[in-house]
C-alpha cells in the first residue's frame, strides 16, 4: 500500500522534482495580463458604445461610421431613421451611428 502511494506522489511531480502547479503559474500570469490588456478595455468600450447607442433620441445631430451627417428623425430597435438634406430621409443601422456631430466619435470607423 506505501509502495503504490509513493509510486503516485512520484507520478505527481514534474521532471526537475517541482510540482506541476508551479508549471501552472506562468499560464495564469499570461491570462491575467491578457485579461488586462486586452478584454477588459474592449468590454468597457462596449460598454460606452452601448450606452451612447441607447441614450440617442430624436433631433440628435450624427454621423455614421460611413461619414454621413444628418439628424435622427425616427429611432427603432435595430434601425435609425436620419434626415440629411431636406425633405431626404435614410434609414441606417442603429450600430451605424459613430457619434454625435463635432465631437470625437463613439465608434471607431472600420479600418478600409
Amino acid at each position: 500500500m506505501m509502495m503504490v502511494a509513493a509510486r503516485m506522489f512520484a507520478m505527481g511531480l514534474a521532471a526537475d522534482g517541482g510540482s506541476p502547479f508551479l508549471q501552472l503559474i506562468p499560464f495564469v500570469l499570461v491570462l491575467g495580463i491578457f485579461y488586462f490588456i486586452i478584454l477588459l478595455p474592449m468590454r468597457r468600450k462596449q460598454q460606452k458604445v452601448q450606452q451612447f447607442l441607447d441614450a440617442l433620441k430624436v433631433g440628435d445631430r450624427v454621423i455614421t461610421t460611413g461619414g454621413i451627417y444628418g439628424q435622427v428623425t425616427r429611432l427603432g430597435e435595430q434601425s435609425v431613421q436620419i434626415q440629411i438634406a431636406d425633405k431626404l430621409r435614410i434609414e441606417v443601422a442603429r450600430a451605424s451611428i459613430g457619434g454625435y456631430q463635432g465631437q470625437p466619435p463613439v465608434v471607431e470607423p472600420a479600418n478600409q
